[in-house]
């Protein structure tokens, strides 16, 4: 899987953002190697990011991160027609965006590591409701090739564990504009007591992926999932 690096500019187009919702605690789930940690506490805001390749050194991600931008900006050459290119002009812009973003966020990870915890879905090491906002992209639906339903309704319900609310983009595998999957899922969730609402947004560069999904939970405690260490 791809280590993914996108700014805080993307985060507030692809999640329909506003500044009264970066003003909670917010969570970035699978933070990957992305700037918003880094952009929203340089703002004065409370940001933290996990995900399971910060078990490897900062400068390890670092590299990692511009490999997999520089595989990206390749196919983005080779396939434009698979893309909406209106957030970017083109591949070159979508390269100097994102690298921005690496730059920003190994610099931010190596003066503030505690910010960045390793941790993997299905179960994340925070106590209930720890976060007022929790943020997951591309990993939950993209990669519908390698996590079956019973995985995205595990950690969909874990996120939704320690956020008073999840909100979720993509909605579509990659290479794909539909997803089966997503009703079932939601339906689900549904039954374990948590409301999903879909509603579009003003962002799509993966063309399809234009929505994204909301989730909070219905009156009622929260079901313990996972995730019984400390408050990080």
């Amino acid at each position: 899987m791809l280590v993914s690096s996108r700014s805080l500019d993307e985060y507030r187009r692809m999640f329909a953002l506003t500044d009264a919702d970066l003003a909670g605690r917010v969570l970035d789930c699978p933070g990957g190697a992305a700037s918003l940690t880094a952009e929203v506490t340089a703002a004065g805001g409370t940001a933290l990011a996990c995900d399971p390749v910060y078990e490897h050194p900062v400068e390890q991600v670092r590299a990692t991160a511009l490999e997999s931008l520089g595989r990206g900006y390749a196919y983005h050459q080779a396939n434009p027609d698979e893309y909406v290119w209106t957030y970017f002009r083109d591949p070159d812009h979508y390269l100097e965006s994102r690298t921005r973003s690496v730059e920003l966020f190994a610099a931010d990870r190596a003066a503030r590591p505690e910010n960045y915890v390793r941790a993997a879905l299905p179960a994340l090491p925070f106590a209930d409701r720890r976060f007022d906002l929790v943020l997951s992209s591309h990993l939950l639906f993209s990669y519908a090739d390698r996590f079956d339903r019973e995985f995205h309704v595990a950690s969909l319900r874990e996120l939704a564990r320690v956020g008073r609310e999840v909100r979720v983009f993509p909605l579509v595998p990659m290479g794909m504009t539909e997803n089966p999957e997503l009703a079932p899922v939601r339906a689900a969730l549904a039954a374990a007591g948590l409301r999903t609402s879909v509603r579009p947004v003003d962002y799509e560069f993966q063309r399809g992926g234009n929505a994204m999904m909301t989730i909070t939970r219905e009156s009622g405690p929260s079901p313990r999932i996972g995730g019984d260490g400390p408050l990080t």
